[in-house]
């Protein structure tokens, strides 16, 4: 990590008094503009970030882990969201530590990122999780470069192995596979797909699994059938909406990135006259906390997410706490669930 810099010399190197970097620092409004641009250029030059208190000036630790969640829509309306933000928190509170979170809704907006930098730089936290965010995210990227412990859920980076960096993945080839492997054996052959956020790691692997699963049942890929998406219900339901607006052939059965998609898809189906499973069969990934009680209920591939989170938290501290740990990546294994959404048809 680079060595650290303070305000004095913040001072020297703008050309100012110390207490002129103090009131920029804390925003005040008599700081003439050029003097805080001055100011301001310098601080970012050197990643300077005061800190908050004599007890992180002496190198304790806060016993406080930052939660970054990455989402541009509505996380309290997602069940999955809430439950891997609760889990964190509670397995953290359970080690005796606090858990910061910020809810990031845009990670490109300068604001955002200087928000998480100080997360860091202050030594308010003494290591971060993110979730949500792109595969090669930049700013990840210059954290874990500088030394900051970072738990990075749904990441493939193949050669960045680093002490730091601690990945946490879904078995997404392996689940896909396994709905196809069900749809195929209810006589399945004419299949399509609902993708995800191909710039995370989990919408590129899942759309590899499903070529793989129908390549191993000798099954054609229809190119009009690789819908795009998104991981949320939104997304599903657009993307049938936008297929159904000219007259083709229909596959007999969606699977769906994830179960938020895969309601968003059944409910424009439904829209458009097409019974699930009766005309066309869904199924999703993840076991979302309504696919139960989704009419029809969804057959789905389940996640243990909160066995997830709970490895991912313990890890963190233990790497907080010991500076090292054993575990550098980690994939959560998968089950299939079967339920209402998918049905037999006859073979071709």
């Amino acid at each position: 990590m680079n060595k650290e810099i303070n305000s004095t010399e913040i001072a020297k190197l703008a050309g100012v008094s110390r207490s002129t970097v103090s009131r920029v620092i804390n925003n005040y409004a008599n700081v003439p503009e050029h003097t805080k641009q001055k100011v301001m250029k310098v601080i970012q030059e050197y990643n300077y970030y005061p800190n908050l208190s004599a007890q992180v000036l002496a190198g304790k630790r806060t016993r406080t882990i930052g939660l970054f969640m990455i989402d541009s829509g509505r996380v309290s309306g997602d069940s999955i969201s809430s439950l891997l933000l609760a889990r964190i928190i509670e397995s953290a509170s359970s080690q005796g530590y606090y858990v910061l979170t910020h809810i990031v809704r845009d990670i490109r907006v300068k604001e955002e990122i200087r928000t998480i930098k100080e997360s860091f730089y202050q030594r308010r936290i003494d290591g971060g999780v993110f979730i949500g965010a792109a595969n090669e995210e930049l700013l990840i990227e210059e954290l874990i470069a500088e030394g900051f412990i970072v738990a990075i859920v749904d990441q493939h980076l193949p050669g960045r192995e680093k002490s730091n960096r601690l990945v946490f993945n879904f078995d997404n080839e392996t689940g896909v596979g396994l709905a196809v492997d069900y749809l195929a054996a209810l006589g399945h052959r004419h299949i399509g797909m609902i993708n995800g956020d191909m710039n995370r790691y989990s919408g590129p692997s899942k759309l590899h699994g499903f070529e793989l699963a129908m390549a191993k049942h000798n099954l054609q890929i229809q190119p009009e059938w690789l819908l795009p998406g998104d991981f949320n219900e939104a997304s599903g339901y657009k993307a049938i909406k936008d297929f159904l607006k000219e007259e083709r052939k229909l596959p007999t059965a969606i699977f769906a990135a994830n179960d938020s998609v895969a309601f968003g898809a059944i409910r424009a189906l439904e829209e458009a006259g097409i019974q699930v499973p009766k005309q066309m069969s869904v199924i999703g990934f993840d076991d979302h906390f309504r696919s139960e009680y989704h009419r029809p209920a969804l057959t789905t591939i389940r996640i243990d997410f909160a066995h997830m989170m709970d490895q991912l938290t313990k890890t963190l501290i233990a790497t907080i706490e010991k500076g090292s740990t054993s575990t550098r990546q980690t994939t959560a294994g998968t089950t299939l669930v079967v339920r209402e959404s998918c049905t037999q048809v006859a073979v071709d």
